[in-house]
């Protein structure tokens, strides 16, 4: 009975504790701050967030303007939807903006904060920019993969066409053009196609499946634990734990895909062999984990199937099917 007392009064005692924390900070007038509604201790404006997003975002700023200030939880968030604005914040002020929140996602699948995604401005942050700049995004090393893209276009529309074969038939496209995402990128990664046709290794092809979906699962803001530390530190829903388990699996994986290439040394112009290669004379740069780090930014952006990635897919097909009529 004591023990009960004891554990009930600290806890009490800590709820107090950070209630009052959050009520003096809710009072405290800062000045120089976009405007905002009124909000609630500890939850912030989490309770006017509905969805759709876009749609909330859209009534607070016919009320306070085109840029307005929300607290989710303990994460302060500034919304800016004048584009003078945005073209500020990454020209003039891109600097002071550069920095990431840290979240349990970034600190355990995102290497402890350090991919480019993830990492704060600094040395580091520089430096992964650059590799990727100059190793994987430049306009030379993409159209090393041109004819990549372009097959897996064709495998998408041979698939489409198959659908339709016996007249109009419904499709559903965002699983589709999620596969065509994945495909290209791990082909162009490590040369092998995990969707579809062609898959070389079943097994291995299901467990990449299975890291997506719940990368997927955890991508986004989209976790309380995230913004409320008192959910964070009785690691409500075990949000930390689901989290290391599925960064050890995903880590593993990758990790397998290196060792792979490394131990055969094929002459593959795959990007874990060029960022290979590239170990061989820079190893401080080109670490196993910063190879890890860039692969996995990859994939983390090819979970997000957003209009973009949907206008990209259906420039390529219209393009192609273009091509194709007058071929």
């Amino acid at each position: 009975m004591e023990d009960m007392l004891l554990y009930s009064s600290l806890s009490l005692l800590l709820l107090l504790a950070v209630a009052f924390k959050f009520l003096l900070q809710t009072r405290t007038k800062h000045k120089h701050l976009p405007p905002s509604p009124p909000s609630l201790p500890i939850l912030g404006h989490l309770h006017l967030i509905k969805k759709p997003l876009h749609r909330t975002f859209h009534r607070f700023s016919q009320k306070y303007g085109n840029i307005f200030s929300l607290k989710f939880g303990s994460q302060f968030v500034v919304i800016v939807s004048s584009p003078s604005a945005v073209e500020e914040c990454f020209t003039k002020n891109d600097i002071i903006l550069a920095n990431r929140p840290r979240f349990l996602a970034t600190k355990h699948i995102a290497y402890n904060h350090t991919t480019v995604a993830a990492a704060s401005y600094g040395d580091h942050w520089r430096n992964l920019r650059r590799i990727s700049a100059l190793e994987i995004f430049s306009t030379n090393r993409l159209n090393m993969f041109l004819g990549i893209r372009t097959d897996e276009v064709k495998h998408l529309l041979h698939k489409l066409s198959r659908n339709s074969c016996q007249g109009f038939a419904k499709v559903e496209l965002k699983s589709m053009f999620s596969e065509l995402t994945f495909n290209i990128i791990m082909r162009m990664v490590v040369g092998k196609r995990y969707y579809g046709e062609d898959v070389k290794d079943e097994e291995e092809a299901r467990k990449f499946r299975g890291i997506m979906k719940d990368l997927a699962g955890f991508a986004g803001a989209s976790n309380p634990q995230e913004f409320v530390p008192l959910l964070r530190w009785i690691d409500h829903g075990r949000l930390e734990k689901r989290l290391m388990k599925l960064a050890n699996k995903t880590d593993a994986f990758l990790q397998g895909l290196i060792d792979e290439k490394r131990s055969k040394e094929e002459k593959m112009n795959t990007m874990i062999d060029h960022l290979l290669s590239l170990q061989k004379s820079q190893p401080e740069y080109y670490t196993d984990q910063i190879i890890k780090g860039l692969i996995l930014v990859l994939l983390v952006a090819g979970t997000d199937t957003s209009a973009v990635t949907l206008e990209w897919a259906m420039s390529n097909l219209l393009n192609h099917s273009s091509s194709v009529e007058e071929g």
